[in-house]
């Protein structure tokens, strides 16, 4: 599989990993743990998912992280409430930076928005400083258009 998985786009590997009979919850654990391992650099890969007026943990991959962060409140929240993505290449520097990981140092944030509403955010952080640039954020805004269509976001929101 290591040589298939490397012949293969990031997005074409998540599609792959998204059967619709699966559900939301395997879906976005994969997917998180794909990219996890597939990203070089990285310390943290996740979701939050938008639950009332705030971000709630969702599966992820790295240490244990912050369980709620509140719209508008660090790199996740900031993202969520400007409905854009928001990379940051030095999370020190960011105002208001919600530190889980403290061996994080730079961070990429990509709301998910399948009906043009917030539902959740993609957050993916590096140990390196400015880890994450234009192509980067190109790749994660396209796995979450695939995320967006494939999951059956009213279910996830239910949880």
């Amino acid at each position: 599989m290591h040589e298939v998985r490397e012949t293969l786009s990031l997005v074409e590997e998540v599609e792959a990993l998204l059967s619709e009979d699966d559900g939301w919850l395997p879906q976005l654990a994969n997917v998180a743990s794909a990219l996890f391992y597939r990203l070089p650099d990285v310390n943290w890969v996740g979701f939050y998912l938008l639950k009332g007026e705030e971000l709630v943990l969702g599966p992820f991959q790295g240490k244990p992280a912050c369980v709620r962060i509140a719209l508008g409140k660090g790199v996740c929240g900031t993202a969520a409430l400007r409905k854009e993505p928001v990379r940051v290449p030095n999370v020190h520097e960011f105002p208001g930076h919600i530190a889980c990981d403290t061996a994080s140092n730079s961070e990429l944030v990509v709301p998910i928005m399948p009906r043009g509403e917030v539902v959740g955010v993609l957050d993916v952080d590096s140990p390196r400083f400015n880890r994450f640039g234009e192509e980067e954020e190109r790749d994660l805004l396209a796995v979450v258009r695939v995320l967006e269509t494939r999951v059956d976001w009213d279910r996830a929101l239910k949880w």
